[in-house]
């Protein structure tokens, strides 16, 4: 096991969810998810921390959340921790230089995060106070 990427915690807990990383760029693709009845058997891979369509899943029992920008204090952030739902928040490879950047053209570094993680099965740890991470299990 290994950590192949990290991002802001959006709270500290001491709950480890496993699944496998599926990036929902849009309304139907939660819908379709909650509908196959796997929901429980993945980590949600979304935008941002205002990605208000991911409600449905949060109610449905998602098990956890990686975010590709957004802070704790966004929206997502909040939700995350109403439903006590581990959130790593602004995610980077931990083997890249590629960041983030607020207003910037990010469409490089989204793309790689998802290149990097769709599809892997991963445990998050947000056992820190500041940064949570992704480990890839075998």
């Amino acid at each position: 096991m290994s950590v192949i990427a990290q991002g802001y915690n959006s709270f500290e807990t001491a709950k480890q969810p496993e699944g496998e990383i599926i990036f929902l760029p849009n309304p139907q693709s939660v819908i379709k998810l909650i509908q196959s009845g796997k929901l429980r058997q993945h980590i949600l891979l979304v935008q941002g921390g205002t990605t208000t369509f991911l409600s449905p899943a949060l109610t449905m029992g998602a098990i956890g959340v990686v975010t590709l920008s957004g802070a704790p204090e966004s929206h997502l952030g909040i939700l995350s921790r109403e439903f006590q739902m581990p959130c790593v928040m602004t995610t980077h490879l931990v083997d890249s230089d590629s960041r983030y950047v607020t207003g910037g053209n990010n469409d490089a570094h989204f793309k790689s995060v998802i290149d990097r993680l769709q599809g892997r099965r991963v445990r998050l740890d947000c056992s820190g106070v500041e940064y949570g991470k992704i480990v890839e299990v075998a």
